[in-house]
């Protein structure tokens, strides 16, 4: 099985064929902007439709680094390669104005840099048509929604942005939803924005635009529905009965490894290409993006650009954030504990590439259904060369983020079918482990470690209240549900929290992974 792919630009100098070769800084470095375009085209691949046609049929709520490496670059090769141009992007800013200072001087233009171990390719993505800050432009936002030139709002808020009860899934609402339920034309939240948008267009006789979620969660569809039809209901049960009648909401699967950007990196990038790029993106050659086809406003042709349409995506999510995903955890609170900064460096020590294969074919593997058309073993090896890619350096820090987000949605589900099951999980909980130990905040040495969490401090007081008994922490259910009661599971990841006290935390990882390996070999005989 091929893994999907976006073609090819025709263009040889395109971003996303051959791999450049290393070469010399560029001494004249020039800034980013429409007017220059042209004299970078010379170095580095830059669009050459006409930005200026582009219909503003897109969305996306909360631009990040992904979403510029991801959904826009595949929204820019449409237009590129002359499929169509009408399926431009705005994009709208929610919480932080960074994003809009970086792209108003350079006309919305900038930078992605592909890195791989054979080289580096630049691309100038050109598909963003405007870019709008909602704190300070609520109705301007809110115009553009109610357009009926926009047919698809896309939305990366993470999966904390939804505001579903850990336990029922049910929308809850919070303070700044309270204010747009009073405040309508000035909303705070996604979901004020996008129901005004969708009452207005009801009361106009607009059609509605589909909403097409690409956060990392469960049935990501599902959720929007959840979150907006909830959040209409608590304002107009009519609008609400349209909205769940008319919108559609695919699930999507994402997948792109895209590191921040630092300082150093944006220096990189200009000495390296000429080009003065405020907030260049940083990530791999590879990209996935498979989207449930249903749609009530037109779907683009993102098919002829790489991004898979099936009837159910739930097979291929499931593949992505148990093996990929899951496996990010493990490595990233493993591998903080025992000393290491980045994944790269990680995988170079046999210990771990070791431990995290195992995870994925003893544990995981036998736990999720095999999408149609995937080699699973040909996606996991892509993994473990993506993982150890050493061009891109993803930093474990970023890994261990908000893992009271993750870990529910990534490796608890697993951990917990196999209990239920009676299957091997030994790894499985010895990634919970790493990640009780992480919240205590000091790594093998003692040394502190950074939490970035927004349950973090709470997390923290349970985490050190038990030290090496993982009760107190267990007993929190919004993250472990009713793990904490499962016989036997409490005894299995607190004998793993002493053995990081006796042993440490790659000995301990170096145990658990021979023995599990000897259990399967035996088993197979």
């Amino acid at each position: 099985m091929a893994l999907p792919e976006r073609p090819p630009r025709d263009d040889p100098r395109s971003g996303t064929v051959a791999a450049a070769p290393a070469a010399a800084p560029v001494v004249g470095i020039r800034p980013l902007t429409a007017a220059t375009l042209e004299q970078h085209g010379t170095r580095l691949t830059v669009p050459t439709y006409d930005r200026s046609a582009l219909v503003p049929a897109v969305v996306h709520l909360s631009v990040g680094g992904f979403s510029r490496a991801h959904q826009l670059t595949y929204f820019d090769e449409v237009a590129e390669r002359r499929i169509s141009d009408q399926w431009g992007v705005v994009g709208v800013g929610l919480r932080a104005r960074l994003m809009q200072e970086a792209l108003a001087p350079q006309d919305n233009l900038y930078t992605v840099v592909e890195r791989s171990p054979d080289g580096e390719r630049a691309r100038v993505v050109g598909v963003l048509t405007d870019y709008l800050f909602a704190p300070d432009a609520p109705g301007a936002v809110l115009d553009r929604l109610a357009d009926p030139r926009t047919r698809i709002v896309t939305m990366t808020i993470t999966g904390a942005g939804y505001l579903l009860d850990p336990t029922t899934g049910a929308f809850t609402p919070d303070d700044d939803v309270e204010h747009d339920l009073a405040s309508p034309g000035a909303p705070r939240t996604v979901f004020g924005l996008l129901v005004e948008a969708l009452d207005r267009r009801r009361r106009a006789g607009t059609a509605p635009f589909t909403v097409l979620s690409c956060d990392n969660l469960h049935r990501n569809g599902d959720a929007t529905r959840t979150a907006v039809v909830g959040f209409a209901a608590l304002r107009d049960e009519v609008l609400a009965r349209w909205i769940a009648d008319r919108v559609a909401f695919p699930s999507s699967m994402v997948d792109r490894i895209t590191p921040q950007t630092t300082p150093e990196e944006r220096a990189a990038v200009a000495a390296r290409h000429g080009i003065d790029d405020r907030w260049p993106v940083i990530t791999e050659p590879f990209s996935q993006w498979v989207i449930e086809d249903v749609f009530c406003n037109g779907r683009p042709p993102l098919d002829r650009v790489g991004v898979r349409f099936v009837r159910d995506v739930t097979e291929h999510e499931l593949m992505k954030t148990r093996l990929l995903n899951a496996s990010h955890s493990a490595l990233g609170y493993l591998g903080v504990l025992a000393g290491y900064e980045r994944i790269d460096e990680l995988m170079g020590d046999p210990v771990f590439a070791r431990y995290v294969t195992a995870l994925m074919d003893d544990e995981v593997t036998p736990l999720i259904p095999c999408p149609e058309g995937v080699d699973l073993a040909e996606y996991k090896a892509v993994l473990l060369q993506r993982f150890a890619n050493p061009a891109i350096a993803d930093r474990l820090s970023r890994l261990c983020r908000r893992g009271s987000t993750k870990l529910p949605h990534h490796l608890l589900p697993s951990l917990r079918e196999a209990l239920a099951q009676g299957r091997p999980h030994a790894l499985l909980t010895l990634a919970v482990a790493g990640w009780v130990r992480w919240l205590q905040r000091t790594d093998d040495a003692g040394h502190p470690l950074p939490v970035e969490d927004d349950c973090g401090p709470h997390l923290q007081a349970l985490a050190r209240a038990g030290g090496t008994d993982p009760r107190p922490l267990l007993a929190d259910e919004p993250v472990f549900g009713d793990l904490g009661r499962v016989p036997g599971f409490a005894d299995e990841l607190a004998a793993v929290l002493c053995r990081f006290e006796r042993d440490g935390v790659r000995a301990t990882v170096a145990s658990a992974t021979s023995a599990t390996s000897a259990a399967t070999a035996a088993d197979a005989r």
